[in-house]
């Protein structure tokens, strides 16, 4: 896939483009988006993420396409699940609706930075050394594990580095509409507006970790990787307003996200053997007879495995909601039959 430094710098002030816009359109002014104003530019921004793999299936061919759109459902994906952390960092932290929209912005833009700055890495080392597949492949299978077993009970507000940040800085409790410090009695505090901000930077990191490894599993173009991170994280934001309830209903939705981390991470190790370096493995010779998976098998796999862990996880919600309301009704005490008036 040839792409030329001026189609970088087009596709990122592109990019850049987007976000001013959000911000001073819609962020700007804090209020909370209703539903009609979110479900419209969820749709135009994901209309937007498919027509561009279109036109890199016509403009480079149908294989980079493949891989923009197998990358671009797992980014979408594991973006989902950080829309869950998020939703838990904005509860433990009490943020007024109305502020959400700016903290979600912000977040979003350090997520973008973090990954350019990891996507920038593992291009370099993909290129430079064949065996950081093996470890990105290990990684993936790790993470995948600590998916499946992993829960979200925890509070992200009060944990550890959360706690750390409060020791070294001076911090209020009190909220100054969304402006990030307030001074009071002459010394400046930093607000929870702050803290949220930092707390959802710090889950940004985490979350890269795992993000960056898995797409490179599909594709060693670093500039589909960029494309589908951007498109992944562009609206975003809209989505968290659209779907808030539905998160909670969600409940498989780390249970697929961990099969679709351990595929990957098999395909990472497949394609490792094949491009195999390691004189203890093999000799130092490519191991020929492990299949490649294509990427038309990935993008089937990684589609049927998040709309798999969609349907169960609503089928799930209903039926217990159904039993709770049986439950509820077979509670209800009976009232005495009275005696019938002569």
């Amino acid at each position: 896939m040839q792409v030329t430094p001026l189609i970088w710098i087009i596709t990122i002030l592109v990019t850049i483009a987007f976000f001013v816009y959000e911000f001073f359109a819609h962020v700007r002014k804090p209020h909370e988006p209703t539903i009609a104003e979110s479900a419209r530019w969820s749709a135009f921004y994901i209309g937007l993420a498919l027509l561009f793999g279109v036109g890199i299936g016509v403009v480079s061919g149908w294989n980079f396409g493949g891989e923009y759109f197998a990358g671009y459902l797992t980014e979408k994906a594991l973006s989902i699940d950080n829309l869950f952390v998020f939703l838990l960092v904005m509860t433990g932290f009490a943020v007024p609706k109305a502020y959400q929209q700016k903290v979600l912005m912000i977040g979003i833009v350090i997520a973008l930075i973090l990954r350019g700055g990891f996507i920038a890495v593992g291009a370099t080392l993909i290129e430079n050394l064949s065996w950081i597949f093996y470890l990105f492949g290990a990684l993936l299978l790790f993470l995948a594990y600590r998916q499946a077993f992993s829960s979200h009970e925890s509070d992200p507000a009060n944990g550890r580095f959360m706690n750390f940040v409060r020791r070294i800085l001076p911090v209020s409790d009190e909220y100054n509409a969304d402006k990030l410090t307030v001074k009071k009695s002459g010394k400046r505090f930093l607000t929870p507006m702050f803290l949220t901000i930092i707390a959802i930077g710090f889950i940004d990191l985490i979350f890269a970790v795992d993000s960056i490894p898995a797409i490179y599993g599909l594709t060693n173009e670093a500039y589909i990787v960029f494309t589908a991170n951007a498109f992944a994280l562009m609206g975003l934001r809209q989505l968290f307003f659209l779907i808030g309830g539905l998160l909670e209903r969600l409940v498989y939705l780390a249970q697929g996200l961990a099969v679709i981390l351990a595929f990957i991470g098999v395909k990472l190790v497949f394609h490792a053997l094949h491009v195999n370096e390691l004189p203890f493995i093999n000799g130092g010779e490519p191991v020929l007879w492990i299949p490649e998976i294509p990427i038309w098998f990935s993008l089937l796999f990684i589609g049927a495995t998040i709309a798999v862990a969609t349907i169960a996880s609503l089928a799930k919600t209903r039926g217990d909601r159904d039993r709770g309301d049986r439950d509820r009704v077979q509670g209800e005490p009976i009232e005495a039959a009275q005696p019938r008036e002569h």
